[in-house]
């Protein structure tokens, strides 16, 4: 295997820089995104070494990288014939990486605040600032659990379902205001 790297197009450096900014405000670092969006531009699995001498990061870092990347259940490894190193390609297509991270994001997140939130809200209290804050918990409890659940029903939709649902946008919500003045209509008959 040849030990040159080609040099990415302009087109796909500003993307993968712009990733990599953009990644440190979704929960990974810069170069974990940068290295994301290398590895889903890349048009063959690439190395490490070649992640390495692409993004101009040190190999340890990269190392770093990938086991973050493999914990998000975003890349896989492959083997190519004759060579020992390992190569990286993204673990399915956009939609499937997609609900990777929001499955992730709801296990590193929702779940461990929900946990600590039912724990202080099965505590008792008399205060009535503990009382205040209690009834505050509640409301962020019922609001995350929610949030939760969603999550888990809009991830488990198929790629065409969840297409379909996002190009409604607005349209949910004159959905719900029609849904929310029929039940008010059949109540008060």
């Amino acid at each position: 295997m040849s030990t040159e790297v080609k040099q990415l197009s302009a087109q796909a450096q500003v993307f993968v820089m712009h990733f990599g900014e953009m990644g440190s405000r979704w929960g990974f670092n810069r170069t974990v995104g940068q290295m994301l969006a290398l590895i889903v531009v890349h048009p063959k699995p690439i190395s490490a070494d070649e992640l390495s001498q692409l993004l101009g990061v040190s190999r340890g870092n990269v190392s770093m990288g990938i086991k973050e990347l493999q914990s998000w259940r975003l890349i896989k490894t492959e083997k190519q014939a004759g060579d020992r190193k390992d190569y990286y390609s993204p673990v399915g297509d956009i939609w499937q990486m997609a609900r990777h991270v929001v499955d992730e994001r709801s296990r590193r997140e929702l779940e461990p605040t929900l946990s600590l939130l039912r724990s202080q809200l099965l505590e008792s209290c008399t205060d009535e600032s503990d009382l205040h804050a209690q009834a505050k918990m509640a409301e962020i409890y019922e609001l995350l659990e929610l949030a939760n659940d969603w999550t888990k029903a809009v991830s488990g939709l198929s790629q065409k379902q969840l297409q379909s649902l996002m190009k409604m946008g607005s349209g949910l919500g004159k959905l719900v205001e029609f849904k929310d003045k029929m039940l008010g209509q059949s109540d008060s008959k």
